[in-house]
């Protein structure tokens, strides 16, 4: 078997190497990731890899290319999806392509050892693809020793990135935070009103929940009331914006 293994980063790669030499398998290790944003962090990820690589005398293969707007421009229409409709697809189809050319007959991937990727989906993709190219897909379950993989990463002092790779998903490892953030604003933001004003936004609160048929009554009320308090000095600017929007539902 000559093997070709497409690896994402250093850490994923400790156990898959570990595993497959205990079977007594070499594999050689192939970057191609073009889904990692930003450059600073494709370069960490990358340069982590060839030092490690180095260290423990395994071959790697280093395909170059950073492409954030391929990748905006292919994942934008479905970013839900874009895992499985680009991100697994184009590294695994490269890598194939440039095992066919190389002497290469079997490929597998380094992401397979990770408990948030869409597993069965890799497994998949991969048969699919190197059966296109005439080649085998070395099927493993690595996610087994995804801690002991990490635990001795984090020993060797390899970079640990703290998101998959591509933008979005940096977004979404703070999306928690951000929805915190905003839910703290809009607490702060309704804070310190005055009193008439606070009755105003119970009564058409009270008014939308009954359903009753005089709500524009109330939010002229409330608007009223916002625009007195602001001119007043009693609300601030940001204040006064965020009660338009959202009471009012019209731009100030």
């Amino acid at each position: 078997m000559k093997l070709l293994m497409h690896t994402c980063c250093a850490p994923c790669s400790v156990y898959c190497i570990d595993s497959l030499r205990n079977e007594e398998i070499e594999p050689t290790l192939y970057w191609y990731n073009p889904n990692i944003h930003p450059y600073m962090e494709y370069k960490a990820r990358r340069d982590t890899l060839r030092e490690y690589a180095k260290s423990i005398e395994v071959n790697a293969i280093f395909e170059e290319e950073y492409g954030l707007d391929e990748f905006c421009r292919n994942v934008i229409s479905d970013l839900k999806n874009r895992c499985q409709n680009y991100c697994y697809k184009v590294r695994l189809e490269q890598t194939a392509k440039f095992a066919s050319e190389n002497g290469y007959d079997t490929i597998t991937t380094t992401l397979l050892v990770s408990p948030y990727q869409n597993h069965e989906l890799l497994k998949k993709q991969g048969e699919e693809i190197a059966e296109k190219y005439g080649l085998k897909f070395l099927y493993r379950d690595f996610r087994v020793g995804f801690r002991e993989g990490q635990a001795k990463a984090r020993e060797l002092g390899l970079y640990m990135q703290k998101y998959c790779g591509c933008v979005f998903s940096e977004e979404d490892r703070y999306s928690k935070q951000i929805e915190k953030d905003k839910k703290y604003k809009e607490e702060i933001l309704e804070k310190c009103l005055p009193t008439y004003l606070e009755k105003d936004i119970q009564n058409l609160k009270k008014g939308i929940k009954n359903n009753v048929s005089y709500i524009d009554c109330l939010i002229n009320e409330v608007q009223g009331s916002v625009n007195s308090a602001w001119v007043d000095g009693e609300i601030t600017e940001e204040q006064c914006d965020y009660l338009y929007k959202k009471y009012i539902r019209m731009e100030r």
